[in-house]
């Protein structure tokens, strides 16, 4: 199989100037050198009985990428990546591939149990497992009428 790289800038002139291909429109490439990419993940956030989870959607990435902190009642997690350089046996037509950094913040309440803090990274979602106090679990019971 053999990539073939098509370089006909001119073909949609006529048409529209502005418009180059359906795969590059003006706005991806107008304003900066990179795609525009959400620069942040998609955060789920449930609650249950015994405390919340907090799932982040960040495909592509390893364990080591992430840095996840406490501060105070802030859980922070954050992580960068930096695309592979050029060598001189892989030589790019096209590179889309760059940096990639985000961070997200959450503010816990005061509920939490600040020392039971997990973390696990699979299939793409990192999901925080963040436990709730004791005290703060809510007592179910059933009331009876008089």
């Amino acid at each position: 199989m053999t990539l073939v790289n098509f370089k006909n800038g001119n073909r949609n002139a006529l048409v529209n100037p502005l418009f180059k291909d359906v795969f590059n429109p003006f706005f991806n490439e107008a304003f900066s050198n990179a795609p525009q990419y959400n620069k942040v993940p998609a955060v789920n956030i449930a609650e249950t009985e015994k405390g919340f989870a907090i799932e982040l959607a960040v495909p592509g990435l390893k364990k080591e990428d992430f840095k996840i902190n406490l501060d105070k009642n802030v859980l922070s997690v954050s992580a960068e990546v930096k695309a592979e350089e050029a060598t001189e046996t892989k030589k790019y037509n096209n590179k889309e591939f760059s940096y990639y950094s985000f961070k997200r913040s959450f503010n816990l309440p005061e509920t939490v149990d600040q020392s039971s803090i997990d973390a696990q990274y699979v299939d793409g979602v990192l999901t925080l497992s963040v436990a709730k106090k004791e005290e703060a679990r809510l007592q179910t019971r059933e009331i009876a009428v008089k």
